[in-house]
C-alpha cells in the first residue's frame, strides 16, 4: 500500500528503515533494464547510490493480490500490515470461496471496514463468476488487464496498476495516482509541489518502457528519505 505514504515535510536526521534481508534483489532482467533507465535519468541513478540496492517486492497473483490491494487502500503501511496479518490468519481467507464464507463480524474483527468488506466480496464474487481469472489476467495486455480489474466494484485504476506491477511484475505500469510516487519525485527532483497524476504521467513518459521500474525506484527512495518500512517489511518482521 502506498496511498497513505504522503508527507509534506521530512524529519531532519531521520534514519532510513533497515533493509529487510528476506526481500530478494531485482532479477537479472530487471537489473539490465535498470541500467538503461538510470543512464537516461541521472536523478534515478542517485537512488540506489544513496538508498542501497532495489529490493524486489512481489504480491501473490489472483484473489490474494487484489485483496491485498483493497486492504492497503488509503491507510498507512503499519495499519495495512496489521490488518493483512490478521486476514492471513483467518481460515481460507485468501481464496474467493473461503472469503465469502466468513461473516462480517469476523472480518470486522480483523480490521476491515464495512466498505472494504463489500469491495472484497465483490472481487471474490467476480473470481467465482469467472469475470476475473488469474490465468486470463496474466496474458492480457496492460490496458486490457487494467480495464478488466477496474470494472469490479472496489477496484479502481490504482488497485489494478498495483496488481499488475507487483503480482504480474509488468515492466511499464505506472500508478500516477499514488501519493507516495508524487511525493517521491517532488523530493528527488526538487519540485515546488507534488505533481498531479496527469503531470506525473507526463514526467514518467521518457521512462518508457520501464516505468514500473522507475516507480519501484521512487518508492525505494521515499522509504529511504522518510525512514518508513514497506508493508512487506512490517508484516514479515512480525512473523519472525
Amino acid at each position: 500500500m502506498f496511498f497513505a505514504e504522503e508527507r509534506n515535510t521530512l524529519s531532519p536526521g531521520r534514519m532510513p528503515a533497515t533493509p529487510n534481508p528476506t526481500i530478494p534483489p531485482a532479477p537479472k532482467a530487471a537489473r539490465t533494464a535498470l541500467k538503461k533507465l538510470v543512464r537516461q535519468d541521472p536523478d534515478l541513478a542517485r537512488i540506489e547510490a544513496e538508498a542501497g540496492p532495489l529490493p524486489w517486492r512481489v504480491r501473490q497473483a489472483g484473489f490474494p493480490g487484489l485483496l491485498n490491494a483493497i486492504v492497503g487502500q488509503q491507510i498507512s503501511n503499519q495499519a495495512a500490515a496489521a490488518i493483512w496479518g490478521r486476514c492471513c490468519a483467518l481460515p481460507d481467507c485468501l481464496t474467493p470461496d473461503g472469503f465469502l464464507a466468513l461473516d462480517e463480524p469476523c472480518l470486522r474483527a480483523a480490521g476491515l471496514s464495512r466498505p472494504k468488506i463489500g469491495h472484497a466480496r465483490a472481487v471474490a464474487e467476480a473470481f467465482r463468476a469467472g469475470i476475473l481469472e488469474t490465468a486470463a489476467l496474466a496474458v492480457m495486455t496492460d490496458e486490457e488487464a487494467v480495464r478488466t480489474i477496474s470494472s469490479v466494484r472496489g477496484l479502481g485504476i490504482w488497485s489494478a496498476e498495483i496488481y499488475l506491477l507487483f503480482a504480474l511484475e509488468r515492466m511499464d505500469v505506472f500508478p500516477a495516482g499514488d501519493l507516495a510516487l508524487q511525493a517521491a519525485i517532488a523530493h528527488l527532483k526538487g519540485l515546488e509541489a507534488r505533481p498531479t497524476p496527469t503531470a506525473l504521467r507526463a514526467l514518467a513518459a521518457p521512462w518508457q518502457p520501464y516505468r514500473a521500474l522507475a516507480a519501484r525506484l521512487l518508492w525505494h527512495w521515499w522509504r529511504h528519505v522518510t525512514g518508513r518500512p514497506s508493508i512487506d517489511d512490517i508484516h514479515e518482521r512480525k512473523q519472525a
